[in-house]
């Protein structure tokens, strides 16, 4: 079975194979609504603000995970659709069972053992109905069909429910009126069709599935892929399914953290975080992760927002389409840049205007100097960017040439007072050391660090003070070569 991290499985049959009565300790059964727990994951670090959101939009307490990037969350099953409109999460499961102190055995093979007769022991009733009525929810909402080989960067909307509802329609419409005028053929078509799902039927009922295993804890006697391997060998004998690592209907989930065992199964075939971006660059941003960073600065009504270093306008584009009471502006030196981010702003409205819905977006998109803004002083209210890594983009050696004189510019476009600014950025010394430099003209209020591509990563919020620009010492830019003339070694300890 695979241990490896992915996304969840496309729904198959109806027809799930035996189950087990029981319900765990967090479902319940109320008439024909179910009350399950939901798994999801979410940008390491942005816990608190996916709990927000669920809080806000569904209205019920989400509980953080005890390994981080995930929350939990109860939730009825006329109320699922919902959870698929989240914008903070990557991935989505319903919990079978959960342990939060599970008693593993001392040696490997007790350990295995017991995985293997746990898979007869779990109340996979209620999981393995939301796993089919989500599947219904998911072809009503135009969601990905397994099969086709494009990748589909973009969730689907409310309106996309519309549209699937009224093809959907069409099509038995139009059957009808075929009925009508050939009579005879329609008749010898329909015996046809009927022997042909008769002897479709047995392998409709195979169920294919796999095990995925996520496991972190240096405790442990045995390995992520011998957990999946004998707990899906388990799994497999229990329901008679068939094994299949790519072309799989269900995937059950093995979250193993230190003592903590969760199990699940997936609804989510690949992360929510596809959506909006159609052309992408060397470094763009998930758009669960532009969504948190936007929430941490919290647009209000006609507030003017820029991404000087916008990229493919992952962040300006995500908050266009959520935040749009804003008005947004990305930015970038590179031409290639802007191109994909007008690319990627004109795919959306294409999308939207297929969809019948509005197409318009408050965004602009212009190639400028980020040291050198064409912008007015003090009349942005919300500095949003990605900043270079020093990795796939630029170097280290570049950022202390880059960032003093960035933060410079980004203090006066923004208001005095109350401008706000939210950067990421992995090199956090030479960020510090820049942010120490402009002490009068920025005040850090809070950071969230997070996982980026496996690097770990700060984001950064900081607050415009007060000071008039062109008042402070700050406004002096002081270039590399001038602080290592001032004897900054520490700083070019820092760079080596």
């Amino acid at each position: 079975m695979s241990s490896q991290e992915n996304g969840g499985a496309e729904p198959g049959p109806d027809s799930v194979g035996p189950s087990t009565p029981s319900s765990t300790k967090n479902d319940a059964i109320t008439g024909d609504v179910l009350t399950v727990t939901i798994g999801a994951t979410v940008p390491t670090g942005f816990e608190h603000t996916a709990a927000e959101e669920v809080k806000e939009k569904i209205g019920v307490d989400a509980r953080i995970g005890k390994d981080r990037g995930r929350i939990y969350f109860p939730i009825t099953t006329d109320k699922l659709f919902q959870v698929h409109l989240l914008k903070s999460v990557d991935n989505l499961f319903v919990v079978v069972e959960e342990d939060d102190f599970y008693q593993f055995k001392e040696s490997k093979e007790d350990t295995l053992r017991e995985m293997q007769q746990l898979a007869s022991k779990l109340p996979w009733t209620n999981a393995l109905e939301v796993w089919k009525l989500n599947g219904t929810l998911k072809k009503r909402k135009g969601y990905r069909k397994r099969g086709n080989g494009t990748k589909v960067k973009s969730n689907a909307e409310a309106t996309d429910a519309t549209v699937a509802e009224t093809e959907q329609q069409e099509l038995p419409q139009a059957e009808s009126a075929a009925e009508n005028q050939t009579k005879a053929e329609s008749t010898a078509d329909r015996e046809t069709s009927t022997q042909d799902s008769e002897e479709a039927e047995p392998e409709a009922k195979l169920i294919k599935f796999r095990v995925t295993c996520n496991r972190a804890g240096d405790k442990h006697s045995f390995t992520s892929n011998e957990a999946a391997r004998d707990f899906g060998g388990a799994v497999q004998e229990f329901f008679q399914w068939k094994a299949d690592m790519t072309k799989f209907d269900i995937e059950v989930l093995l979250n193993i953290h230190k003592e903590e065992v969760v199990i699940g199964i997936a609804l989510t075939e690949e992360s929510l975080h596809r959506r909006n971006i159609s052309h992408f660059g060397p470094t763009t941003l998930r758009s669960t992760l532009c969504y948190g960073m936007l929430r941490l600065c919290k647009p209000q009504a006609s507030d003017i927002i820029i991404d000087p270093m916008c990229g493919t306008g992952a962040i300006p584009l995500e908050g266009a389409i959520e935040f749009n009471s804003s008005f947004y502006v990305a930015g970038d030196n590179n031409d290639m840049a802007v191109n994909r981010t007008v690319n990627n702003v004109s795919h959306i409205q294409r999308r939207r205007a297929d969809k019948g819905s509005a197409s318009g977006l408050p965004i602009d998109t212009v190639q400028w100097d980020l040291c050198n803004l064409p912008i007015r002083t003090g009349s942005v209210d919300i500095v949003i960017t990605d900043m270079p890594f020093g990795k796939r983009m630029g170097s280290r050696k570049k950022n202390w040439d880059l960032y003093p004189p960035c933060l410079r510019e980004m203090a006066r476009v923004c208001t005095p007072g109350t401008g706000k600014a939210v950067l990421l950025t992995q090199d956090k010394k030479c960020f510090t050391k820049a942010i120490s430099r402009m002490g009068g003209l920025w005040r850090r209020l809070h950071t969230v660090w997070v996982n980026v591509g496996g690097l770990h990563a700060g984001v950064y919020l900081l607050k415009r003070t007060e000071a008039v620009f062109g008042q402070t010492p700050e406004d002096v830019h002081e270039s590399r070569e001038t602080v290592n003339a001032e004897g900054d070694e520490k700083g070019a300890e820092e760079l080596s």
